[in-house]
């Protein structure tokens, strides 16, 4: 899915929601295209190649969309869920860092870069755009791409950022699989630890 009309859909989604709209999770790919947050410097962007730069309304930097990444759009209603947006992206984060547990990756986020890393490289970046309690944006986890794109930035404004794959990291399965599976851990860590962490109190 092109990159303008999925971000306006977003928006039009969003805008339109009541109270009773039921939340999604939208899981897509893009063709290459950059996505500079609200804060995003145009000095990440250290040299042109031909690929579009779009500056969108997420929070966040610079980032790569490209063919092989499964980018996961969260249309939630956060005072719903009673989620502050910092809780938010520590379960999204989970939700990667939980998929890739199932293969035996040990992987973390860090309090200073929001996203996903292996060893201190990058393997899913996040940014999200709150308006009235709802969220949209979400997450990208690089499966199998042509990472080369990547060297034209720093990556969500950081410089030498190294960036990874599933598929560099020994995990066969494809887009398919790990999409379904990461709806999944999305679910799980969105709805079902609310619950659990209710019963706790």
């Amino acid at each position: 899915m092109d990159y303008l009309p999925t971000w306006q859909a977003m928006k039009d989604f969003t805008a339109s929601r009541t109270q009773d709209t039921p939340d999604e999770i939208w899981l897509l790919q893009h063709p290459p295209v950059y996505t500079q947050g609200v804060a995003g410097k145009p000095e990440h962007l250290l040299y042109t190649n031909g690929i579009d730069v779009i500056r969108t309304d997420r929070g966040g930097q610079i980032t790569y969309h490209g063919p092989g990444q499964i980018v996961a759009y969260l249309l939630l209603d956060i005072r719903r869920h009673k989620l502050g947006i910092r809780e938010l992206v520590r379960r999204m984060e989970g939700a990667v860092i939980d998929l890739l547990q199932d293969y035996h990756i040990s992987a973390e986020g860090r309090t200073d870069a929001p996203g996903v890393y292996i060893n201190g490289a990058k393997i899913a970046a996040l940014g999200l755009k709150v308006k009235h309690g709802c969220c949209y944006h979400g997450l990208a986890l690089n499966v199998h791409m042509d990472l080369t794109p990547f060297a034209a930035i720093n990556p969500c404004g950081y410089a030498g950022l190294q960036v990874t794959q599933t598929h560099d990291l020994g995990i066969a399965d494809g887009l398919e699989t790990l999409s379904n599976l990461l709806a999944e851990k999305l679910q799980t860590r969105i709805i079902e630890e609310k619950h659990s962490s209710n019963h706790d109190h």
